[in-house]
């Protein structure tokens, strides 16, 4: 155990030494978390042997995705969300629906031999977005702030959405009694959506108001110091998240409303606040995609082949943005920022944590469904990570290009 303790550690200090020149190459942190955790893995060299269970595997990447989304949030620039939040918008209310029932008619297509309801099971956990991946694009400050602020609203709040029509098709496909024999898929769909949305943003935002109330008091009256404010905000996060997990609704909402509502609690030295908690969540992203490396990737290669393939390439192409196509049509965006829109739809923990929960299912298409979402994660990490900065800096110039003109 210390050893490979030990192999962490040091990877993640040489990382931290060239952390800031690799963020202006393509070769961005999760490329290299994942590469190291798939070389050092079993299916490598065999330095990583890591003796860690699916429950520990979602509790991890739940945590990540929590700080990430309350982070992302808390950083939002509200003067150009206020002007453009009918974009992320129209990318949830009419994306979001478009891309799991383009999912599902690619998965019939196929994978005949499985069900509808597993079918549409892989078609939702592959639906959101990641916050984590698409960092490098939302915080880019050469790429448009209508653009970035869609994107960021979108991949906080798409993963939330997306539990409760996961569940709904769980319930479904497992032939559960309960709720699923005493409504249609459409009323379970609604039910599960307006608890895991309104126990979320209830949550979320109530324990943000006492949280930023408290650590007002404490900053006028001195008894805050600046190390334990770098604990504060992953804490405020984790109990954002675990209390409405608790609930019965989604943490995820509640991170993501909880960091837009403190964000503007604290938008005069937000970031001197957030610094800690900014630097915490690259470790348990670097922790979460070596784990994933090592103890996930390539352990079934037997189950990938050419249809697994072709539908992780659909899912990050054409499945993703044919919808946003459609759903910002109308309005004013070059041909250029609706394909950056749809470009920049990452997979990754959302679907890393969905994978976990659907495998406790036990479902006759499980390994088909692992595969393609392992595939497709991999193939997002790849092409996303490789592609963020040269076409941030791509956009960013014909954008000002056009701006100037």
């Amino acid at each position: 155990m210390y050893e490979q303790l030990a192999l962490i550690a040091f990877f993640a200090f040489a990382y931290s030494v060239v952390a800031g020149r690799l963020d202006k190459t393509p070769v961005n942190g999760p490329v290299v978390y994942l590469a190291f955790g798939v070389i050092a893995g079993p299916v490598g060299f065999g330095l990583l042997n890591i003796n860690i269970d699916a429950e520990a595997i979602r509790t991890i990447a739940e945590l990540t995705l929590a700080l990430v989304l309350f982070g992302d949030a808390s950083n939002a620039d509200f003067s150009v969300l206020r002007r453009t939040f009918h974009l992320p918008q129209r990318l949830l209310l009419f994306g979001l629906p478009l891309t799991i029932l383009l999912g599902i008619g690619a998965g019939r297509v196929l994978f005949p031999e499985m069900g509808w309801f597993e079918v549409a099971i892989l078609a939702t956990m592959l639906a959101p977005t990641d916050a984590a991946l698409g960092k490098a694009v939302v915080t880019n400050p050469v790429v448009p702030g209508t653009v970035r602020e869609a994107l960021n609203v979108e991949s906080g709040l798409n993963d939330g959405i997306c539990v409760p029509i996961l569940f709904t098709f769980l319930a479904l496909a497992a032939g559960a009694s309960g709720a699923a024999a005493t409504g249609s898929p459409g009323e379970l769909a609604v039910h599960f959506l307006v608890q895991a949305i309104g126990i979320g943003v209830a949550i979320g935002a109530g324990v943000t108001l006492i949280a930023a109330w408290m650590l007002r008091t404490a900053s006028r009256n001195g008894w805050i110091t600046d190390p334990w404010v770098g604990i504060a905000i992953p804490a405020l996060a984790f109990a954002c998240f675990a209390v409405t997990q608790h609930a019965g609704g989604s943490g995820f909402i509640a991170c993501f409303t909880g960091g837009l509502l403190f964000g503007a609690l604290t938008k005069d030295h937000k970031k001197e606040v957030l610094e800690g908690a900014e630097g915490l969540g690259e470790g348990f992203s670097l922790i979460t995609w070596v784990v994933f490396g090592a103890a996930v990737v390539l352990q079934h290669p037997g189950s990938i082949d050419g249809r697994v393939v072709l539908y992780a390439v659909l899912s990050l192409t054409v499945v993703r943005m044919l919808p946003v196509f459609i759903a910002v049509a109308g309005f004013n965006l070059r041909l250029d920022a609706k394909f950056f829109l749809g470009w920049f739809g990452p997979r990754g923990l959302a679907s890393i944590v969905f994978l976990v929960i659907v495998t406790g299912y036990e479902l006759p298409a499980n390994d088909t469904i692992v595969a393609t979402t392992v595939v497709t994660i991999v193939l997002s990490i790849i092409a996303h990570g490789l592609t963020a900065n040269p076409l941030s800096t791509w956009f960013g110039a014909r954008a000002k290009a056009e701006n100037e003109g």
